[in-house]
């Protein structure tokens, strides 16, 4: 992956973000059920910025690449499932680079 390129940086940044998500869900068992809410709320900052980052990178390079709408859908729609990030990467955004 080179970091140069915007899909380079797309790529990394939906690993990063896929791997916050399943540490905000990690956590959530320990705010709830061990009342330790601390964890929780970093890990849902961090996610949260990552998520952002992740979609505003999505839709620049679906204007940049003129990706189909299907694609760029596909990519959003994966910010939301848990491993879906991964996915996408392998799946997609690996066949572009």
């Amino acid at each position: 992956m080179n970091l140069k390129t915007v899909l380079g940086q797309l790529r990394i940044l939906a690993i990063i973000e896929g791997i916050s998500y399943l540490l905000f869900a990690f956590t959530m068992p320990l705010k709830y059920k061990c009342e330790i809410g601390t964890p929780n709320k970093i890990i849902g900052m961090i996610h949260g910025f990552l998520f952002i980052a992740y979609c505003i990178w999505v839709v620049r390079i679906a204007f940049q690449k003129k990706w189909t709408t299907r694609i760029t859908f596909l990519c959003l729609v994966a910010s939301l499932v848990p491993f879906a990030t991964f996915v996408v990467d392998s799946k997609l955004l690996k066949k572009e680079n």
